[in-house]
């Protein structure tokens, strides 16, 4: 496996406006990410993943893009960015930007100029089709809710929007357009960033025949015809130039499709987002129907990615980001052993083989939020979803459960530095509600605290830097009961083993056969007053234990 900065880093993800608002419009930017480089060199990761910072009018936060090479007015100016990238570089920390290019803003010049006419030189930028008797050209249905398709009267044609419908979809047909985002993405890369989140980017192929599908028309468009043969292309023409990571949000992917994208030889992407972890709690009712989840679908899926991709592709770690619920809110217990269950939980993505990704406020255990109207939540698909499954009937109680539970404004209220107003930060009213238990979990508290789930966190990124094995080494999972999660890593002679009580209950833990060593001396552990005496333990709620073994 030949090393990689990538490999060996950590990913802190920001969600620029929720991070931290510098000049008291509520609304957090990039002078607000900048002053706080000390804090994340600190806790000691290595690459910042910024959310979308382009001109935009916010129809989905960012991910309606207006103009690709300028800053959105609210989050600064390009100077702002400039100071932001050199600053970062300084502390030895990289910075890879969000790239949006399935779809634009309809605010774009290349989309207003597509719509004035179907001979204009910008027509063929975007997906166009005559109705089929009166509707759309076809039923596909928008990730958002409601036809993937909007009229437009002037000339009298749908475009596609597989998001929103201020998201119209770029035509990747089209080499001009191809070319354009080409240049787009060396202006950044010149500008010295060290690469790029791809948005949705295995979307950007679509059947051209656009054919009518029951079932909302993914299959169709979700890792379509013509999606690798972009990618390399891609590759050839920008990512291969430069020393940079790439990481590709990937909707729907198995590990075997994940496999192409990211096996090193195939010269497309270094890594993906897959979402099957996101989707063990989900129900028939898809997202919003949240049901309980089970020990052994956590391990299993965890398993197969581990060993799908272990000779010829690299995983990316993580179980919360901008668009998923707080992670210990999810998978953890964010009530009784919500400090517990965040070291857990925390332990498992920092000793899997992959690159690890910390959203920001993971660090601290920043749970869900539960705010009482929907009238006080922003996300375009939360919203989408309340009112058109409330038209359907079903009942607001109903629907504000399942709110709480999932909807992506879990993650996006505003950074919680301290106890004070706002939660430190900003001193104007937040775009976003920040989470009432904000006086109790924040920054400033869990800096003062030497057992706080912050410096746990800084242990487990010194711990990875330490042991190559949990990088480089083999991974062999152990099945001894249905809540634990026992694996083994191991390169040369160095071995850690890693036990996982997943679930709130007490466990008894039996080495399995075959394991021998002279002795098992515990390098990491979320409990500190056990005896951990590894061939027979018995595991606390969530605990989690680290060995290394001699």
């Amino acid at each position: 496996m030949e090393r990689k900065w990538w490999k060996e880093g950590v990913v802190y993800q920001v969600y620029p406006r929720s991070f931290y608002d510098s000049n008291g419009d509520g609304i957090g930017d990039l002078k607000g990410v900048t002053s706080k480089l000390d804090y994340l060199k600190e806790l000691g990761i290595d690459i910042i993943w910024l959310n979308p910072i382009y001109k935009s009018p916010n129809a989905d936060n960012g991910y309606d893009i207006s103009d690709y090479r300028d800053i959105m007015d609210e989050f600064g100016t390009m100077e702002d960015f400039d100071e932001l990238l050199c600053e970062a570089h300084k502390r030895g920390i990289r910075i890879i930007m969000d790239l949006v290019v399935n779809h634009t803003s309809d605010e774009h010049e290349w989309f207003k100029k597509s719509r004035e006419s179907k001979d204009n030189p910008y027509r063929d930028f975007y997906i166009w089709k005559e109705g089929k008797g009166g509707k759309e050209p076809n039923d596909w249905k928008s990730c958002f809710g409601g036809p993937a398709w909007e009229f437009d009267k002037k000339t009298d044609e749908y475009y596609l929007h597989l998001f929103a419908v201020k998201q119209p979809d770029l035509n990747w047909e089209n080499e001009r357009l191809r070319k354009a985002i080409y240049d787009m993405m060396k202006f950044w890369l010149d500008k010295g960033i060290d690469g790029f989140r791809m948005d949705v980017i295995n979307f950007i192929s679509k059947d051209q025949d656009f054919p009518d599908d029951k079932m909302g028309g993914s299959k169709y468009y979700s890792n379509g015809p013509r999606v690798h043969e972009f990618l390399k292309e891609m590759n050839h023409e920008v990512l291969s130039k430069y020393d940079i990571m790439t990481v590709g949000e990937t909707p729907s992917v198995t590990p075997e499709i994940a496999g192409d994208y990211v096996d090193e030889s195939r010269k497309e992407l270094n890594m993906i987002f897959q979402f099957e972890l996101m989707g063990i709690d989900e129900g028939k009712g898809g997202k919003g129907d949240v049901i309980p989840w089970k020990a052994k679908d956590f391990k299993n899926v965890l398993i197969k990615w581990q060993e799908a991709l272990k000779d010829k592709g690299w995983n990316s770690l993580y179980m919360n980001n901008h668009d998923q619920p707080r992670m210990v809110s999810r998978f953890g217990d964010d009530k009784n052993f919500r400090v517990e269950s965040a070291k857990m939980l925390a332990t498992v993505l920092h000793t899997l083989k992959g690159t690890p990704y910390i959203y920001q406020g993971e660090e601290i255990g920043m749970t869900n939020v539960s705010f009482d109207s929907i009238e006080d939540y922003n996300d375009i698909e939360t919203l989408n979803a309340y009112h058109e499954k409330l038209n359907e009937g079903i009942p607001k109680e109903t629907l504000m459960e399942a709110v709480h539970k999932s909807s992506r404004d879990n993650a996006r209220t505003p950074m919680q530095w301290d106890d004070t107003l706002n939660a430190g930060f900003s001193k104007h009213d937040p775009w976003l509600k920040v989470n009432p238990n904000y006086k109790d979990i924040n920054v400033a508290k869990a800096l003062k605290d030497p057992n706080s789930i912050f410096y746990y966190y800084k242990k487990l990124i010194k711990m990875r830097k330490e042991y190559k094995s949990i990088v480089y080494g083999d991974f062999k999972a152990f099945e001894v009961c249905e809540n634990v999660f026992s694996y083994m890593r191991t390169l040369g002679d160095e071995r850690l083993f890693v036990v996982i009580n997943l679930k709130g209950n007490n466990e008894k833990f039996i080495l399995p056969n075959g394991i021998k060593y002279n002795k098992a001396e515990v390098i990491l552990s979320n409990y500190d007053d056990e005896n951990k005496d590894i061939s027979n333990i018995a595991l606390k709620p969530y605990e989690a234990i680290v060995y290394k073994l001699l």
